[in-house]
């Protein structure tokens, strides 16, 4: 079982015992830490364990311990790739977590990017911005995920990273789509 430790040194279990709510059902697939991170950049289009990584810099036994929780879940499904890879892909249960990813983005840009969000959401057809809530600004329709293209947004600076990942993301690119070839 996953542990992890306060302050005080007392284990702290993975799961929410004696909680029955559906909130803390949800944060046991959820709620560790990177989780939100994988499933963020697998939206992005990132499939590959090694892309996860290295975009990330999380410690490859918890990537593997969050990846294999995700699946077990059924949010993800791996399944062998070119060359052997095995790739992430999210499933219909992990598609409808898009709306939650989407608004974490938008409150974190709203309150923590003082120089705008660093990634902008357009709809694939018209290039039209998308509301938080899935709008098209220019058609007014409702815009799934997967017609969406993520852009650099004016919040985005350079850090110096030179991963896969942030290479293809500092240029338009439409979500879910793979990022390695």
């Amino acid at each position: 079982m996953n542990y992890r430790s306060y302050a005080g040194g007392m284990p702290l279990g993975k799961d929410y015992t004696g909680q029955y709510c559906s909130l803390a059902r949800a944060l046991e697939v959820v709620g560790e830490r990177w989780t939100l991170l994988i499933l963020r950049d697998a939206f992005f289009g990132v499939r590959r364990f090694g892309d996860f990584a290295a975009h990330l810099g999380v410690p490859r036994a918890v990537l593997s311990d969050r990846l294999g929780s995700l699946t077990a879940a059924g949010v993800l499904t791996g399944a062998p790739g070119r060359h052997g890879h095995t790739e992430y892909v999210l499933t219909s249960k992990g598609l409808e977590l898009w709306p939650v990813i989407r608004t974490l983005l938008d409150w974190g840009d709203e309150h923590y990017s003082a120089a705008g969000p660093r990634r902008v959401f357009r709809h694939g057809a018209d290039d039209a911005p998308v509301t938080t809530g899935g709008v098209c600004t220019g058609c007014g329709q409702d815009v799934p995920v997967t017609d969406l293209v993520v852009a650099p947004g004016p919040g985005l600076a350079e850090t110096g990273a030179t991963d896969p990942v942030t290479t293809a993301l500092a240029t338009p690119h439409r979500m879910l789509a793979p990022l390695h070839a």
